[in-house]
């Protein structure tokens, strides 16, 4: 029951374009969640990343362990590729990728602008995250959902080309002296 009072006081992320400002912050979706949810959903929202350790963690939530997948798998498709692409070892410990995941990362690789790629990548996590919308609006799930999008977008946001350039530069260094750490942690 608390999350139809939680989820029912929140503003619609969809539909906004690339220079509407998010109708809410995360600092304030936390602030409502702290009000609404109990202990234990409160710990997985905090422990929800847009960047997953490179170990299978375990999740309460199906959501969060799908997303967790999911981009684990992208990253570690992308850093495969791009070792390919460079003629340098990535070793995948004999990991298969789904044709979708592959062929996006192919696409983005093929980008010659980092920064389209990174927008193409997002708007392809954008798309994966829509793939787990809960059909239930007003559960935990979609709580998690929600944050997952609103974290998404504000990264979205933060895109500056000179910034964008250097972090490209500090993983395109670190992959070249075969230091993974960038690629994925």
């Amino acid at each position: 029951m608390a999350e139809y009072y939680l989820i029912s006081q929140l503003p619609s992320l969809d539909g906004l374009s690339d220079n509407t400002p998010i109708p809410v912050t995360e600092k304030h979706f936390f602030e409502l969640c702290s009000r609404f949810l109990g202990k234990k959903a409160l710990a997985e929202l905090n422990g929800i990343t847009l960047i997953p350790s490179k170990t299978y963690e375990k999740s309460s939530s199906a959501l969060i362990e799908k997303w967790n997948e999911g981009e684990r798998n992208l990253r570690l498709a992308l850093a495969k590729l791009r070792a390919d692409k460079m003629n340098k070892h990535f070793d995948t410990a004999m990991q298969s990728f789904p044709a979708g995941l592959l062929q996006a990362v192919h696409t983005a690789i093929d980008i010659e602008s980092p920064m389209e790629a990174e927008k193409f990548l997002n708007r392809y996590r954008l798309e994966f995250l829509e793939t787990l919308r809960p059909m239930d609006s007003f559960s935990e799930e979609f709580v998690f959902y929600y944050c997952l999008k609103l974290k998404l977008l504000e990264r979205m946001r933060k895109f500056d080309s000179q910034s964008g350039e250097a972090a490209y530069r500090k993983i395109y260094d670190s992959i070249m002296s075969e230091d993974k750490t960038e690629v994925i942690q």
